[in-house]
């Protein structure tokens, strides 16, 4: 999620006029290109952005069915990497389903530059007040925050875990590794950066083959790079043969899941905070995991799974 996810080599801000999947980072075979739709609703127009990976396209197609039962006429961009849509947020995009420590950290590096002492409260909500002054500054407002949590996690082979002793990035310290990952993982503390400066691994090079992706999963499994990027509640890894390694020095900070709304949107449309708070509430780590899992392995579609949760919990 990704720092950024968030969540990669930078979009241009035009790329939101394009179509993708993809998280903090990442394409996905999973993920719509385009999830854009119109509802026939008297509330007027909301657009919506967010990454291309399966679980941020999971959670905007949440956002996207709920404010169309509630009247809102929905567009929906997806794109490969915070970078391209932050540009045009707040503007002409009015919500994003985002992970607290991504949003945060992204506004903090953008504020203070790239070397930026990050935010790394390990409580979603006091992260959010660490960060309240950027948010303020950058005219976003964060509403409830889940107890849903998504950190970025990083993955072997169970057969380089196993030949190497290796089940805790601390055990890569002085390893050389080829990473597969986002687009925007290389330099940030949350990805590359953290690997190579807090763990001392010796990152040889960055494969951007995107977050949680079919084409990081392969790479890793063929040998061509021995480490991947995926997500705390991915559940396709234990199928595939693969296993995440402990974050023991604990760099990931909290990633849990809130919508992030331009002020300016939010004051003149106070019913959103109504209608997106309790899926908020709804969501737990837990079932994510499970939705995750029947996007990756069952091959089902985003929307239906978003749908068939959100009637399960009342919420449509």
């Amino acid at each position: 999620m990704h720092i950024a996810r968030s969540l990669a080599a930078v979009l241009a801000a035009g790329a939101l006029a394009l179509t993708g999947c993809a998280g903090d980072d990442l394409s996905s075979d999973n993920a719509s290109d385009d999830s854009s739709a119109s509802g026939g609703g008297d509330k007027g127009s909301v657009t919506i952005a967010g990454q291309n990976f399966p679980e941020a396209t999971l959670v905007a197609s949440m956002y996207e069915q709920l404010l169309e039962d509630a009247g809102y006429t929905v567009d929906t961009k997806l794109v490969d990497s915070r970078d391209a849509y932050m540009p045009t947020f707040p503007g002409d995009v009015d919500i994003v389903p985002e992970y607290v420590g991504g949003i945060v950290n992204f506004l903090n590096t953008q504020a203070n530059g790239d070397k930026a002492e990050p935010f790394e409260a390990g409580d979603g909500q006091q992260l959010a007040d660490d960060g309240k002054s950027l948010l303020d500054d950058a005219g976003i407002t964060l509403l409830d925050i889940s107890p849903a949590t998504d950190t970025n996690a990083f993955f072997v082979t169970q057969e380089y875990s196993e030949s190497e002793g290796v089940t805790t990035l601390s055990d890569l310290e002085g390893k050389s590794v080829v990473l597969a990952a986002a687009p925007d993982c290389e330099g940030r503390l949350d990805c590359e950066g953290g690997l190579s400066d807090d763990y001392g691994i010796d990152v040889t090079k960055v494969l951007e083959l995107g977050y949680a992706s079919d084409q990081t999963y392969q790479s890793v499994i063929s040998g061509e790079s021995q480490l991947g990027e995926t997500s705390t509640t991915d559940g396709t890894l234990e199928s595939q043969g693969l296993v995440v390694l402990e974050d023991d020095k604990a760099i990931q900070p909290a990633q849990n899941l809130v919508p992030a709304v331009s002020a300016e949107f939010l004051a003149e449309h106070e019913d959103v905070a109504d209608i997106l708070n309790p899926l908020m509430a709804a969501l737990t780590t837990e079932n994510l995991t499970e939705m995750n899992g029947q996007m990756a392995v069952d091959r089902a579609k985003p929307e239906d799974v978003a749908q068939e949760f959100l009637e399960s919990e009342g919420l449509l």
